[in-house]
């Protein structure tokens, strides 16, 4: 690849970049009525997968609240939803030879969402998301060389609320009245049974 190539490369991920990162001015895309409750991220159990920089827990936690809060907290529906998030492994770049070694990179995340009124989990199966950092002229030649721990972080966590978001979208179906509907009469099927005197 010339160095020609190599700039044009850099100029062209750097403008998708620009693009994508100011997409939390724009207004979000609806599936239904929702508002976000609880903002739960657990990262006790994450661990670093091959070189990588060190995070704790609580840096993971607190970054990945922000992202969620910033992205899903846009929604002002009526009905609250409950987001959990576990953040399960996780590699950030270390500096490496640009073009050549260049690590990127990478958070593993599992994630599930409750209906608050019916006190249930909408998604039949956790969802596990592998996220990867945001292509940019700071990341194509590894942003161990270029970003520091925490942008690493915080470019991960973003692109961790993007795609919970895109994925509450996909499955617009769980917010329709008529899944409201479903899950409000299960629980109370199963607070009557719970109510119900014992046998004789």
């Amino acid at each position: 690849m010339t160095m020609r190539n190599i700039l044009a490369w850099i100029v062209v991920a750097t403008m998708l970049t620009a693009c994508a990162g100011n997409d939390l001015n724009q207004p979000p895309k609806e599936f239904g009525d929702f508002a976000l409750g609880y903002n739960i991220v657990v990262a006790k159990n994450a661990k670093p997968v091959g070189p990588s920089r060190q995070a704790t827990a609580e840096e993971w936690e607190t970054v990945l609240k922000e992202a969620i809060a910033a992205r899903l907290g846009r929604y002002e529906g009526e009905k609250l939803y409950h987001v959990g998030v576990g953040v399960d492994a996780y590699a950030l770049a270390v500096p490496g030879v640009p073009l050549v070694l260049s690590p990127k990179s990478v958070l593993v995340v599992t994630v599930n969402v409750w209906d608050d009124t019916a006190g249930r989990k909408i998604n039949a199966e956790p969802k596990q998301f592998t996220v990867f950092e945001q292509l940019s002229g700071s990341t194509v030649v590894g942003s161990g060389l270029t970003q520091s721990r925490e942008q690493q972080m915080a470019n991960l966590a973003a692109n961790a609320a993007r795609l919970i978001n895109e994925w509450l979208v996909e499955n617009e179906a769980w917010f329709s009245p008529e899944a409201v509907g479903a899950r409000a009469a299960l629980a109370a099927v199963a607070g009557a049974a719970v109510d119900a005197p014992a046998a004789n």
